[in-house]
């Protein structure tokens, strides 16, 4: 059974732990030393002390007149002790010179003699020494007492013993070690204090836990799709990485710069260094379509931001692309209920007998509903945008809006270079015709002229689709392909976002002018790739017309014609039959 270990102590711990053991240690040597050098200076200044008391008695007249007398003690004895007294000295002995004593502070030692070493003082020379004496150990110092002849005829000791010096000391050392206590009890209280805000800032991890959570932060922060970017308090990047980069185009040296200094589209800038939380915002850079999530940190004061990037460029074109499939499938519905009535007048005509008007009735709606498609195959040989205009045609039909391509529209096979993405194609045509069928519902003779031409000798692919609607201010034609810009309320304003997008992606240009019909114009123009030479040209004869070809999805036998299904009600001459994408030619 094995036995739980226990946890390793948190990095705040050990921490805490070493600094009390470094303020202990630094208290007890600051105090250790403070001690040796209070003592060896207590028994300097004792050194001193003895020094001068001796000088001064060595020196004193009366000294010399009492030495001279027949009793010296009589008169040297009472002076001794009240110097001693005053000077704050142990003992003053006065002595001869053969180092019997005169004067002592025990009474029964005068006549003995002193325990110490004099010889320096007989030579003339004051000494000093520690040495073991009658009341203890002391440091001493011994003087000579000259007469006026030069003669050394006494000598004066003074001294201080050791348990006065180390009394002194040990009054210091206690209140050295109140300050050494006050000192260790502060350090240890602030040492807490900030070892507790780092417990805080670390959730209680050890050394070793920030350290693999460090590796995992960045293994996750470099693994996930996603972008992250994170702002600090001053709006400046503080961390990015690796898919925000792609998706906002920044380079590796971007730490550190203002957010409002990237470059970043306006919509896109305020929404990072926004104080509000943005939840799911659609957002446009040069080539991409990114959702924006911001969540402001805060703990007591704003800390700065963090923002989540999604890549959704390829949803939303496959999203595109779905909603133009919904509008074909209901386009099919509509026309498929319009042909039926159609197939009823004409049964209806038989079953009364009159089989040559039926058969005109059939015949005119026929020729009517093809003459359209007719029209497009015959000019756009580029099946994504025949397809793509067919199926327009019957969704502008069924908002009572005339879809008309113009004369001079062109566009070969094989014209359109593979560099170009269809879906790129579909995009711009598509929602600039959506706008403007939107755009021209409602109207008088509502109508949306189309021009799709390779015009090779320019090198460029001319996309312009016109409506008959209100148009478009002169003051909003810098902003009308930003997000969110619509006539139609909100939520809307994303379509000509994507077009001016693709345009860009393409290297190509987009214009907004009024049209000859009193609505707007968007002008595309794509560049194409310069002409092959003319014997590396494939013959136009031998070209399959793709135009031509049906969708899998609504596969139609080619030995039966569409009937009335494509056709147009009578009446709407040029308008673009309802089922035309099914059409077999």
């Amino acid at each position: 059974m094995r036995l739980p270990l226990p946890r390793p102590r948190s990095l705040a711990g050990q921490l805490f732990a070493m600094q009390v053991v470094l303020v202990a240690v630094v208290v007890a040597g600051c105090a250790v030393f403070a001690y040796v050098t209070d003592r060896a200076q207590a028994e300097e200044n004792a050194r001193r002390q003895a020094t001068a008391t001796a000088a001064a008695v060595a020196d004193s007249p009366s000294v010399l007149a009492a030495a001279r007398s027949a009793d010296p003690t009589a008169v040297l004895q009472p002076y001794a002790e009240a110097l001693r007294r005053h000077a704050g000295v142990a003992f003053v002995v006065i002595m001869a010179p053969d180092g019997t004593r005169w004067t002592h502070p025990e009474p029964e030692q005068i006549g003995r003699t002193y325990l110490g070493h004099i010889e320096e003082a007989v030579a003339g020379r004051t000494h000093s020494e520690t040495h073991l004496g009658v009341l203890g150990p002391s440091v001493r110092t011994v003087a000579p007492v000259f007469d006026g002849g030069g003669r050394v005829v006494a000598l004066v000791s003074a001294g201080i013993t050791i348990e006065k010096i180390s009394e002194q000391v040990r009054e210091q050392v206690a209140a050295l070690l109140g300050m050494a206590g006050a000192a260790l009890a502060l350090g240890g209280a602030g040492t807490y204090v900030i070892n507790a805000r780092l417990r805080r800032h670390t959730h209680g991890m050890n050394a070793a836990e920030l350290s693999r959570m460090h590796d995992y932060h960045e293994a996750a922060l470099h693994a996930v799709r996603e972008g992250l970017v994170m702002l600090d308090g001053r709006r400046r990047i503080a961390l990015i990485n690796d898919g925000a980069r792609e998706l906002l185009g920044l380079d590796e040296g971007v730490v550190g710069r203002p957010a409002a200094e990237l470059g970043l589209p306006a919509t896109l800038t305020g929404a990072l260094l926004s104080s509000e939380p943005r939840v799911d915002e659609t957002h446009l850079t040069a080539d991409r379509v990114l959702v924006v999530n911001t969540r402001p940190v805060v703990g007591g004061e704003r800390r700065g931001t963090v923002a989540t990037l999604r890549d959704r460029t390829e949803l939303q074109a496959l999203s595109g692309e779905l909603d133009s499939e919904r509008g074909f499938t209901e386009a099919l519905r509509s026309q498929a209920h319009e042909a039926a009535n159609r197939l009823h007048t004409v049964v209806s005509l038989i079953e009364l007998g009159r089989v040559a008007e039926a058969v005109e009735f059939a015949t005119a709606e026929l020729e009517l509903a093809q003459a359209l498609t007719d029209r497009v195959v015959d000019a756009v040989g580029e099946p994504v945008l025949a397809a793509l205009l067919l199926g327009k045609a019957a969704q502008a039909n069924e908002r009572g809006v005339e879809l008309v391509l113009t004369e001079d529209s062109r566009i070969d096979d094989g014209l359109v270079p593979s560099a170009l993405p269809s879906r790129d194609l579909v995009t711009i045509l598509g929602n600039l015709i959506d706008n403007a069928v939107e755009a021209a519902g409602g109207t008088p003779h509502a109508r949306v002229t189309v021009t799709v031409a390779a015009r090779t000798g320019d090198g460029e692919l001319l996309l312009r689709v016109s409506d008959n609607g209100p148009g478009v201010r002169p003051a909003d034609r810098d902003a009308v392909l930003g997000r969110g810009w619509s006539t139609r309320g909100p939520g809307r304003g994303l379509g000509l976002a994507l077009v001016g997008q693709a345009v860009s992606r393409a290297t190509g240009t987009l214009d907004v002018t009024d049209a000859e019909a009193g609505g707007a114009a968007f002008t595309v123009r794509l560049p194409l790739p310069a002409p092959m030479p003319a014997a590396a040209q494939v013959p136009t004869a031998v070209q399959v017309p793709k135009a031509v070809q049906v969708p899998a999805a609504v596969p139609v036998p080619t030995a039966v014609p569409v009937p009335a299904a494509v056709s147009v009600p009578r009446g709407t001459p040029g308008t673009p039959p309802a089922g035309s994408s099914e059409v077999v030619s």
